[in-house]
């Protein structure tokens, strides 16, 4: 059983091409699936039962796992069973019928469009404040995922149309739109990119953003460099690069009313997706229910 879990690990990595992070999500759940049913006994995947699966997902709640976590370990164990069956390894998949209990889904935080000016507006002028504001800029101008932001190159920028290309989840890219002022903020950043403030640091040739060191910059320098960043400029509560997305796409879709070209710039696979990440203020639609709904409406003072 363990062998043909290898099995299915190498053949996501090598005819899949799924990144790092996602094999290492699909190896650590199908552990834990794989140290379970050898708790229960059972020696061969073709033995696996509806009620194995089930005893799993109550396990696991009773050890406080979230519904978003149970959800991700069930689509694991599909998507393994899914490959077990073509390999001949399996005649069904018993964690096809079973559900997950649901979360309630919580609103990331967001920023004000204040607020994005208040961080944005700053005044950079030294090596690290030019890149740390190319960094903000382009968060919010395009609504880059951190491990996006940080695996961006030189050759994804494109000057001329004002555009990068990005790899999101499962290697697909997208074109995205970049704003003017992200646009300067970037050329701002790569005037000054070559000259490191660490002696003899050899910079990475291809990648956008730098450490001081001449690597390409880590996800919690990136994470460190924001909170800092949300301090100097006032910025209430703790700032991380999921809130400059979710403002991105709040102010996207409160502006154009599109949720599709939003599901779109994000790079989300499922709509549904897309409406947790986005909201409407409930005054502006308390206003348009006053002043569209027959019943909401007030009556002329003269009827």
């Amino acid at each position: 059983m363990k062998h043909q879990l290898d099995d299915f690990i190498n053949h996501l990595h090598h005819e899949r091409g799924l990144s790092h992070n996602t094999i290492s999500g699909y190896s650590k759940d199908l552990q834990l699936l794989l140290d379970f049913v050898t708790e229960q006994q059972v020696d061969d995947w073709r033995r696996m039962k509806v009620h194995h699966i089930r005893h799993w997902v109550a396990s696991n709640h009773r050890a406080g796992r979230s519904g978003k976590s149970q959800q991700r370990r069930l689509s694991a164990t599909r998507t393994f069973f899914n490959y077990l069956i073509r390999e001949g390894f399996a005649e069904n998949n018993p964690a096809l019928s079973v559900s997950a209990p649901k979360d309630t889904r919580k609103l990331p935080g967001t920023l004000d469009t204040d607020q994005v000016s208040q961080l944005l507006n700053s005044t950079a002028t030294d090596w690290h404040a030019l890149r740390d504001k190319a960094i903000l800029e382009l968060f919010y101008s395009s609504g880059l995922r951190l491990s996006e932001l940080v695996g961006t190159n030189l050759t994804d920028i494109d000057f001329h149309d004002k555009s990068i290309i990005v790899t999101g989840k499962g290697n697909k890219q997208r074109l995205l739109p970049v704003g003017r002022m992200a646009i300067d903020a970037i050329k701002a950043w790569l005037q000054v990119r070559s000259l490191l403030p660490v002696r003899n640091a050899t910079a990475d040739d291809h990648a956008l953003f730098i450490s001081e060191r001449g690597k390409r910059i880590s996800t919690r320098n990136v994470q460190a460099r924001l909170r800092q960043a949300g301090m100097l400029q006032g910025v209430q509560g703790r700032l991380h690069p999921h809130m400059l997305r979710h403002s991105f796409a709040s102010h996207m879709l409160e502006s154009s009313r599109d949720l599709r070209a939003v599901q779109e710039l994000l790079g989300h696979a499922d709509i549904s997706t897309t409406q947790i990440y986005t909201h409407l203020d409930f005054q502006h639609l308390a206003e348009v229910y006053d002043s569209a709904h027959p019943r909401a409406r007030k009556q002329d003072q003269d009827s």
